[in-house]
């Protein structure tokens, strides 16, 4: 099973629309998104997804995200954290700006994957047994290339898409 990993949005809706265009023609249906989408019109774009965000630290609106993607499929999900099983793989994801929460679940030896975002950097590290994914930023301050990741729970190989030049 392959799922699409994005994060820090920021209120990018070209980017994000891309991201899951490219989602759409690879056969994706189950998104996690860590966080900072910024505006709760963004939600819209996720239509025909099974989506698990997680809010980050420009999210105001955390009850309007929850309502607006719960409206949109029952199976949807926001939370500061996100912990669940896809595909018979147990995973977690967190935004990353809350101090330390990464690391602990990394620590907690219960997940196989553990998204974040924060840093609008891409990441792809393997802690003990934990790897510890951030797929960098679609929107927001500009460190790298825009990007989302693509994860196949399967073969454990992950791809990291360019989106969008800077």
């Amino acid at each position: 099973m392959r799922i699409g990993i994005l994060s820090d949005s920021h209120g990018h809706a070209g980017n994000l629309k891309r991201a899951l265009d490219l989602c759409r023609e690879n056969g994706i249906t189950r998104i996690i998104h860590c966080g900072d989408l910024a505006a709760v019109n963004m939600v819209r774009h996720f239509a025909g997804f099974d989506v698990s965000y997680v809010y980050g630290n420009v999210d105001d609106s955390h009850g309007e995200i929850e309502l607006a993607l719960a409206m949109q499929n029952v199976r949807n999900s926001a939370d500061l954290v996100y912990t669940g099983n896809i595909g018979g793989v147990s995973v977690a994801a967190t935004h990353g700006h809350l101090r330390g929460k990464v690391e602990e679940l990394a620590r907690s030896k219960q997940y196989r994957y553990v998204f974040t975002g924060h840093t609008h950097r891409r990441r792809d590290e393997l802690v003990k047994r934990t790897r510890i994914i951030n797929p960098g930023a679609l929107g927001g301050t500009r460190y790298q290339d825009r990007s989302m990741c693509i994860l196949d729970l399967e073969t454990d190989i992950a791809e990291f898409v360019t989106i969008a030049k800077w």
